[in-house]
């Protein structure tokens, strides 16, 4: 098998990616390594494929329609694991077209690669964003999802529409994947865990969104890859061969627990600044994940607490090998 990773220096594709190289797999990441946040992190995380000699590094950007095609036609990728998108909820107020170009530009080439070379399962992130202010919890793959509350969850609705449709009109099976807040080592400095353990080891105040009243279903990074490399060892069949997975841990966290994690893995109290709930944020996430544990037999199971001591100690060694942190673009 030959995989293509979109997105192979970021987050949740570097984990990915590393897990199917210690199985042995070929693996080509894609990566356009833009300026979102310092690319520091994405040429550390980066360090931590490319010694392998089954992994080769392509930079591109979605959008270049020519030039994803040309990488599908050369390639002939068996197995496809598309994880590339512009992030973050909040910067979509700031800056919208990037989603545009990245979240749906981006996903039309992926599965017109897809379509032209006879891949044999598409596999992609979608996200928990798109249950919006959903009442009914936890969330299930069965609930209504049109009523997104920011322009990153409505081009995640609209990945799945455009996967949906490929697999009914070309028979390309392919599956997405609902994210519920993904953590861990190597993650994103523009998500919480970040921004409140560099916060706190530094002694500056923390921005705490609906004074603290916010729910969200943490899922550890391992638990993530595993659901992934599951899932894609299962390709949907049928006359649509198309699916859904929730993965979330399903045990939605409270702010308070998650800050309070945080100090007794940093060892010191946070500074709280409490504010209002953000245009585009949602009160809580909780993850249904029955779906997935049929299908595949598995159910994310870290604990909030061991996680984020594992982030914390990641966190600290790659602040002593940085002259600064990763600057985000988006203002906190």
């Amino acid at each position: 098998m030959k995989y293509l990773i979109t997105g192979a220096a970021g987050f949740i594709g570097m984990h990915t990616a590393k897990r199917l190289l210690d199985q042995g797999e070929e693996v080509v990441g894609l990566d356009n390594l833009n300026d979102y946040y310092d690319p520091a992190l994405k040429e550390y995380r980066l360090a931590q494929l490319t010694p392998d000699p089954n992994f080769r590094f392509v930079k591109m950007d979605l959008a270049d329609r020519v030039g994803m095609a040309a990488l599908f036609k050369t390639e002939q990728f068996t197995h496809v694991i598309h994880l590339a998108a512009q992030a973050g909820v909040r910067y979509s107020l700031e800056n919208p077209f990037a989603y545009v170009d990245s979240n749906l530009v981006g996903t039309m080439t992926v599965l017109e690669g897809c379509r032209h070379n006879l891949v044999q399962h598409l596999v992609y992130a979608s996200s928990s964003s798109v249950y919006g202010m959903n009442a009914k919890i936890p969330f299930s793959e069965t609930d209504q999802v049109d009523n997104p509350v920011s322009l990153y969850a409505a081009t995640k609705k609209a990945n799945e529409l455009m996967a949906h449709s490929y697999s009914k009109l070309y028979k390309i099976p392919t599956t997405g994947l609902r994210f519920f807040t993904v953590y861990g080592p190597a993650g994103r400095p523009d998500m919480a865990p970040w921004l409140f353990t560099e916060a706190v080891l530094k002694g500056e105040p923390i921005k705490v969104f609906n004074h603290g009243q916010m729910e969200r279903d943490f899922t550890y990074i391992d638990d993530i890859v595993e659901g992934i490399v599951r899932v894609q060892q299962e390709p949907p069949e049928g006359d649509i061969p198309y699916s859904l997975f929730n993965i979330g841990n399903n045990q939605p966290i409270q702010l308070s627990r998650f800050i309070q994690a945080i100090e007794t893995s940093c060892g010191k109290q946070a500074e709280k600044t409490m504010l209002a709930m953000q245009p585009g944020d949602v009160e809580r996430t909780y993850a249904d994940t029955s779906r997935l544990e049929e299908k595949v037999g598995y159910k994310p199971q870290m604990e909030i607490e061991d996680g984020i001591t594992k982030f914390v100690d990641w966190y600290k060694t790659w602040q002593l090998t940085q002259p600064h942190s990763p600057k985000i673009k988006l203002k906190h």
